[in-house]
């Protein structure tokens, strides 16, 4: 089965996208990739490699080219995304042809990627090892007070700009284990309807945010300098507020945060990847 010819699908490669695009809904039910490409954000950093059949997609892996920190050190690695088969395809060993050619692409560089715990046998069989990921809050009472931090959209071409200068250049929300430059990574669940509000903090500092009962939720921070998180609370909630969960490692901008327990939405299994001792949580708007 490994003699099957793998098809690599890339920045430029308009009609595979397509059949792409066609593959993703039929094996994940309310993922799509169509707005986030009208969008412009599939860029030289993401490639599919798939197996075509009758002129459609039949089984993919695709890598994102990562900038992960590691204790503050950059080292380029991938995180796989997208991985699955067709379920009229199942059971003949297409999802290991195309995960081992997406591991040939990505060389001995380290390799993450974030999986449904109903696959958890699945990725040890290719070198991923399971790694704890940690939920961190913060005790934090608060009231709405001053205007709200303005909403930002990323349907607008200059916010989205925003958002990749932002991630690339700015501050990053963890070096403990986290990334930068994953601009085109964070609008993909914006363009699935599956993230918070974009929030406006000042003129360089952004964040994914929003509050479910008396929890605000920080998703992400992405911002050009230091600035003081805390002081832009009551703009954020609508409401009074008791905690603060974030979707980060926050130790830049909430280091008295408090572990909460362990991350059970979706398990990472890392390769060629030896992360910090420390309790530590990847950005979840950097998860592909």
């Amino acid at each position: 089965m490994d003699s099957v010819a793998v098809t690599e699908i890339g920045q430029f490669d308009a009609g595979l996208q397509e059949l792409f695009c066609d593959y993703v809904p039929q094996v994940f039910r309310r993922a799509d990739f169509r707005r986030w490409r009208a969008w412009g954000e599939w860029n030289d950093a993401y490639r599919a490699f798939a197996l075509l059949e009758a002129g459609r997609v039949v089984a993919n892996a695709s890598v994102m080219r990562m900038r992960l920190l590691l204790e503050g050190r950059e080292v380029t690695a991938y995180q796989l995304g997208a991985v699955g088969c067709l379920p009229s395809h199942r059971g003949r060993g297409l999802a290991r042809v195309v995960m081992n050619a997406a591991l040939d692409g990505c060389g001995e560089a380290p390799v993450l990627l974030f999986a449904n715990p109903k696959v958890r046998q699945f990725y040890p069989r290719f070198g991923f090892q399971p790694q704890m990921q940690t939920l961190f809050s913060a005790s934090y009472e608060a009231v709405p007070e001053g205007p709200p931090a303005p909403t930002l959209s990323l349907e607008e071409v200059a916010v989205r700009a925003g958002l990749t200068m932002l991630s690339s250049e700015g501050l990053p929300s963890t070096e403990r284990f986290g990334a930068r430059g994953y601009g085109a990574v964070a609008s993909w669940p914006v363009a699935n309807g599956f993230a918070r509000p974009l929030r406006q903090l000042g003129t360089d500092a952004w964040t994914f945010a929003g509050v479910e009962g008396e929890t605000l939720y920080l998703d992400d921070v992405f911002a050009r300098e230091p600035f003081d998180l805390r002081a832009w609370i009551p703009r954020l909630i609508d409401r009074p507020i008791r905690s603060i969960r974030f979707g980060f490692t926050p130790e830049r901008y909430w280091p008295c945060a408090v572990e909460a327990g362990e991350d059970m939405e979706a398990d990472l299994f890392v390769r060629n990847l030896r992360l910090s001792p420390e309790a530590h949580r990847f950005p979840i708007m950097a998860h592909t």
